[in-house]
């Protein structure tokens, strides 16, 4: 099921880079930035945490709670978060999880050869539990932006 802005974002634990488990109902009351990308240290997602990392102030100011989420386990996030030195947290789906339950783990086709793999999406959620926005067509170089329009 495809998930759309209005309904209730599908709740989950997951562990995030430090091992500590949390809870998306947790942050009721805050918005959420829930930032799916395919893998840690390569260009395009690397593009898109420095993005957010350069402007988290403005998120912030914002009242924005944000996680980065990908199926790399937590000692990849770890490396990346330390080396980008990001403010944020990032969610380990290894089990995919969360991925499923939002839609984002799905068939890609690079160069004719298909395969299954994360696709970037994000989903601003508001105070409440709903989703208020679903950017699926993430600029990575300009993504704050995309999500304080």
């Amino acid at each position: 099921m495809k998930l759309e802005e209005g309904q209730m974002a599908p709740d989950f634990e997951a562990k995030i880079e430090t091992g500590e488990t949390i809870k998306l109902s947790n942050y009721r009351g805050k918005k959420v930035v829930l930032y799916f990308y395919p893998k840690d240290a390569t260009p395009g997602c690397t593009a898109q945490a420095c993005n957010l990392r350069d402007n988290y102030d403005a998120l912030q100011k914002a009242g924005y709670v944000v996680f980065g989420i990908s199926s790399d386990a937590e000692k990849s996030h770890v490396k990346f978060k330390e080396k980008q030195a990001l403010p944020f947290s990032l969610i380990a789906d290894t089990d995919l999880k969360v991925h499923e339950a939002y839609g984002t783990w799905q068939e890609k086709n690079t160069f004719g050869k298909t395969y299954m793999g994360t696709v970037r999406t994000t989903f601003v959620i508001e105070e409440e539990g709903k989703i208020a926005e679903i950017i699926e067509k993430v600029n990575t170089k300009e993504h704050t932006s995309q999500i304080l329009k």
